[in-house]
């Protein structure tokens, strides 16, 4: 995917995440610094905000020390630049998301390799809530109806329990705007440590045990081996008939077909979708034309609104690169995430 060319007015956009804690990471074995090839194309934006870090950009060469790689895929692609210049040290990723890269990464896991983790967090957050507040008024039902439904019907969002699961960026900005709601939050995560904002905190293996007092439950939990279809049939079998779920990190952390089973049934009141498994979804899919779901097109950051987030983390790490080696974003490549 190629992002636009910005010229937008100059008024206030979504901020770049850069100081949250645990994002901010020193190395203890910086890579070298020197110039960086902006790949596959080397869109202006993007060079400029190399240039705005005190960074050189070149074409890719033997002299090539750090990528800037913005296809969301080309895997095959960045193996191969990787495998053919052996100097390069570090590698910005362009999405928060890198499970397209996992085995890249781990067949190159002596270099730094960053990620736009959290910068994205914002627009993301503000899907979430959309979703999430339009399956609360039943605009599903509503957006489909053909006549003036007799009931008065729809759901309130202030003080219901919300269960959020995953505690990154786009986890910590929804709780920020659940909090106008004096929302009720429980988030699940792999660790125990508390997290700012929410009533408590607990671990994935206690998922179960939280998932009965939810009346939405939003996924925005990192894809790895041991989150692949996280909310399955016993787990949509664990809420409650009035529960909405959200999903706006990956497909994959929801067995799809246990979902539309529970929708059909009524095991849960309805499913807000920024992502399916697979993508797109395919015409004639059942998702489509159940009552109880909103699907959107994998639209909560579109490339307008991450294109200068994405210049702000390049511009960030940059300067780590060429200086202090205080990376944001930096990805475990074993590990991930």
């Amino acid at each position: 995917m190629k992002f636009p060319e910005l010229r937008l007015p100059a008024v206030a956009q979504h901020q770049a995440v850069s100081a949250r804690a645990g994002e901010v990471v020193p190395q203890a074995q910086p890579p070298v610094p020197g110039p960086v090839a902006v790949l596959p194309e080397p869109q202006q934006q993007f060079v400029d905000a190399v240039h705005a870090g005190g960074g050189v950009v070149a074409p890719l060469s033997g002299e090539t020390r750090g990528i800037v790689w913005l296809d969301h895929r080309g895997e095959e692609r960045l193996a191969a630049a990787l495998d053919e210049h052996p100097n390069i040290g570090w590698v910005q990723l362009p999405w928060a998301g890198v499970d397209f890269f996992t085995e890249i990464m781990a067949a190159h896991s002596h270099l730094l390799w960053t990620s736009a983790k959290g910068a994205y967090a914002q627009p993301v957050a503000e899907h979430a809530l959309a979703l999430t507040l339009g399956l609360l008024r039943l605009l599903p039902q509503r957006a489909r109806a053909t006549s003036w439904p007799a009931e008065r019907e729809g759901t309130s969002l202030y003080g219901l329990t919300v269960v959020v699961i995953g505690a990154g960026g786009i986890a910590l900005d929804y709780i920020r705007l659940l909090q106008a709601f004096n929302a009720r939050i429980i988030v699940v995560r792999r660790s125990a440590e508390h997290v700012e904002g929410a009533e408590r905190t607990v671990t994935t293996d206690r998922l179960l045990e939280v998932l009965p007092e939810a009346d939405v439950v939003m996924l925005a939990a990192a894809l790895t081996g041991g989150s692949d279809k996280l909310i399955g049939a016993a787990e949509l079998a664990a809420m409650k008939p009035t529960a909405y779920l959200v999903n706006i990190a990956r497909g994959q952390l929801v067995d799809q077909d246990a979902l539309v089973t529970a929708l059909a049934a009524g095991t849960i009141a309805g499913a807000g979708l920024d992502v399916t498994d697979p993508e797109p979804l395919p015409d004639g899919h059942a998702l489509w034309t159940e009552p109880r779901a909103i699907i959107t097109p994998h639209s909560a950051d579109t490339p307008a609104m991450i294109a200068p987030l994405l210049s702000e983390r390049i511009r960030q790490n940059v300067e780590a690169f060429l200086g202090d080696a205080r990376f944001v974003g930096v990805v475990d490549p074993i590990a991930g995430y």
